[in-house]
């Protein structure tokens, strides 16, 4: 049997010929297809490359090779089983046609919608750099707020979008007739996420409202942290604690919300509790030299309190109380650690001392072995 007569030989209704094209084709298209796809982005990123703001296009084929090149196999297929006498045309496809013939064309549309949704997720994620790379030379912190949650946004839209094109080209459904359907149903779904909507609606209050930001420190129902990321559903806050902590979003509008970050200074109050060994000139020594180095500190402003303010039976007690001018807070720790040092350093340079209390124990036994009396002391805070 000569070639030619092999490549006529038919069964399954096609020739040799049209299975060995088939496979051919099927062969090209899977070891060509990165090659393909590195190509197709090469030239989709010269369109948009006065656009990118620095994004390389090693990141943008990083980001859209795999999913091209998933397509672009997809398409090799189809174009394979074209050769055969038995074609793929989704018009002419019956639901009465035999059942393997109709799975196979339905698994293979899931794959195109699957592949292009994922190019379009991809896309989405492209253009989450390209505007980040933007928002690093702006001043405001908005765009970090608003880029994370706008790229939710988008991929939420792109996977609802490929979800209805699957239900009516690969399921067959009526998409504007269910929309129009829904009826007494959505409503029942609309309650049943009454939560979400809610959490939903407070993110977009958020984002018009602007009662706080991306980096910005702050206190709402009982928890204080930074905030790292506006979502959805609720905001994430990184605690001093370095838990991630998750607000509803609804809570962060609802609750009273203190934004720490918009203080102008921090305050520092606390009480020195002196002993009564200490007399009324050396007191006023210590209130006013306290005073004068306080307000003389670059980091504290002048609104300085320090009044003795209590006569208690275990302390003469002098309330301090200053600002320092700044929001962050290790510079708070070391002005406040730097000022303990030096108000120490004041009650012992005028003779003072601090107050303790004591504990006296009585030892109870025979007269030759009474001990007396112990004391322990401990200082006052």
């Amino acid at each position: 049997m000569t070639i030619q007569e092999i490549l006529n030989f038919r069964f399954l209704g096609n020739n040799v010929g049209a299975y060995l094209t088939c496979l051919g084709i099927l062969l090209f298209g899977y070891a060509f297809k990165t090659l393909l796809s590195r190509l197709l982005s090469k030239l989709v990123f010269r369109f948009i490359r006065q656009r990118t703001e620095g994004v390389s296009e090693l990141q943008f084929q990083a980001l859209l090779i795999q999913p091209v090149s998933i397509v672009v196999f997809l398409v090799t297929v189809y174009l394979a089983f074209q050769v055969l006498d038995y074609p793929v045309h989704s018009s002419e496809l019956k639901h009465n046609d035999p059942w393997p013939q109709v799975a196979l064309f339905r698994l293979y549309q899931l794959g195109i919608i699957f592949g292009m949704a994922w190019i379009l997720l991809r896309l989405v994620d492209f253009l989450e750099l390209v505007f980040r790379r933007r928002a690093e030379s702006s001043v405001s912190r908005l765009n970090d707020q608003l880029i994370p949650f706008a790229k939710d946004l988008l991929k939420v839209l792109v996977l609802t979008f490929a979800f209805l094109v699957m239900l009516g080209r690969v399921f067959g459904v009526n998409v504007t007739a269910l929309i129009g359907g829904l009826g007494i149903g959505g409503l029942a779904v609309a309650f049943a996420a009454k939560e979400s909507l809610e959490n939903l609606i407070a993110s977009f209050t958020i984002f018009l409202d602007r009662p706080f930001a991306v980096g910005d420190l702050v206190e709402v129902g009982g928890v204080t942290g930074t905030v790292e990321k506006v979502g959805f559903r609720s905001t994430r806050l990184r605690t001093a604690e370095k838990s991630y902590v998750t607000v509803p979003n609804k809570s962060m509008i609802d609750k009273p919300l203190d934004n720490l970050s918009l203080r102008t200074a921090r305050r520092v109050t606390f009480t020195l509790a002196l002993s009564h060994a200490t007399t009324s000139e050396q007191l006023r020594g210590i209130v006013q030299d306290a005073q004068q180095t306080i307000q003389e500190n670059p980091m504290t402003n002048n609104d300085v309190q320090i009044k003795f303010t209590a006569l208690t039976p275990a302390a003469k007690e002098v309330t301090v109380q200053y600002f320092v001018e700044t929001t962050n807070y290790d510079e708070y720790m070391n002005v406040k650690e730097e000022l303990n040092y030096r108000l120490v350093e004041l009650v012992e340079k005028h003779g003072g001392s601090f107050a303790s209390t004591g504990t006296t124990i009585v030892q109870v036994g025979s007269p030759d072995r009474l001990r007396g009396l112990q004391s322990t002391e401990q200082p006052v805070l």
